[in-house]
């Protein structure tokens, strides 16, 4: 099997794997039937990184899986292709809206398993599609999933990704989008879950207009670390990215935000813009942020921001003088921090979900 990377690569220098290459991962135990949202959405269900056909909903645009030939610089799409035995294929056909799907995750075992899904998302010229990517699971395992993703012109798609992994497992997951004229990409991931997590995602703009928003929110504590990496390669003139990453992080959590930018020569009049935000709720937590930025055309607009800081201390008194108990005035300031990279969340279920998910995160107060 490919090699895990390591922080001598300039991309991993935040993120260290040599805790997972101590763990004998086996093969994944047949998963039990766990209690699944109730959204009224289609759905395609996967319990250890097998299809479950029981608890899934008939999807007219999903086909089954085939394996697939990397040919990639990535070593974990790498280990992926050499691993993977299942994943989810939807192909939407040209001028349809198919909708929201609902892409599910569940994993629970007794002894560390690992287990490879290699998902697939086409959208023809004009079609548009939501997904609701959801993972969650029990015990100690390494869930490192791939999605690769294409938009033809004037295709939309919303990706929307909820990651409440068990607390002791490794989620490694990378997302590939390929987004052609006036093509878009809208992605927002929630990380919670898991004991060392990583979100690449790598946004080639490959024709005139093309469109990536990759928003984030890291809600962590404990000894968490959550890193949220991304490359968005603008490639043809007249193309835009949104970046807003948001990192609440707790005790001695650690978070990690890189976003790259790459302007091409030719790719004139491109507007690219990042932030990175992080809130520190206790001394021991620490976020690392390194935005960058690659330019070979003369007419751009390019820019990026980044804070870290910790609760506003007179907004907190001015909350508790207003007969506010103390946690409660943490949370409601921790969720107006939140608010600026939810707010593209529009769709009604996915929303739901993410409220859900947040109010249910711990904070100490």
């Amino acid at each position: 099997m490919t090699a895990l990377p390591t922080k001598k690569l300039e991309a991993w220098r935040y993120t260290d794997l040599r805790p997972l290459s101590g763990i004998s991962f086996v093969a994944p135990p047949v998963g039990a039937a766990p209690a699944l949202p109730d959204l009224g959405l289609p759905r395609l269900v996967f319990l250890n990184g097998v299809f479950n056909a029981a608890l899934s909903s008939p999807f007219a645009f999903a086909r089954g899986f085939a394996p697939v030939a990397e040919d990639s610089a990535l070593p974990l799409a790498q280990i992926n292709a050499e691993q993977a035995h299942d994943g989810a294929t939807l192909h939407v056909p040209a001028g349809v809206d198919a909708g929201t799907v609902l892409l599910i995750s569940h994993a629970t075992g007794d002894v560390p398993f690992a287990f490879h899904l290699r998902h697939r998302i086409t959208l023809g010229e004009g079609a548009r599609l939501t997904v609701l990517e959801i993972a969650k699971g029990e015990g100690i395992y390494w869930h490192n999933p791939v999605t690769d993703i294409t938009l033809a012109a004037n295709a939309a798609l919303t990706h929307i990704r909820v990651q409440e992994e068990s607390r002791a497992a490794y989620s490694l997951a990378t997302i590939r989008a390929s987004v052609a004229a006036s093509a878009s990409y809208e992605h927002f991931t929630a990380t919670i879950g898991g004991q060392l997590s990583r979100t690449e995602i790598h946004a080639a703009l490959t024709g005139p207009g093309a469109l990536a928003h990759l928003n984030a929110a890291q809600l962590l504590n404990g000894t968490q670390h959550g890193d949220f990496t991304t490359v968005v390669a603008h490639k043809a003139p007249g193309c835009a990215s949104r970046q807003t990453v948001k990192s609440v992080l707790a005790d001695t959590a650690r978070g990690v935000f890189q976003g790259r930018i790459e302007v091409a020569r030719g790719a004139q009049q491109t507007d690219g813009f990042q932030l990175s935000q992080a809130l520190l709720l206790s001394p021991g937590a620490e976020m690392d942020t390194k935005p960058e930025l690659e330019i070979f055309a003369d007419d751009v607009k390019c820019s990026h921001g980044a804070t870290v800081g910790a609760l506003d201390e007179e907004q907190l008194f001015y909350l508790r003088s207003r007969g506010i108990p103390e946690a409660q005035a943490r949370a409601m300031l921790i969720r107006a921090f939140l608010e600026a990279a939810l707010e593209p969340v529009t769709q009604k279920e996915a929303r739901t979900l993410l409220e859900a998910a947040i109010n249910n995160w711990w904070v100490q107060p």
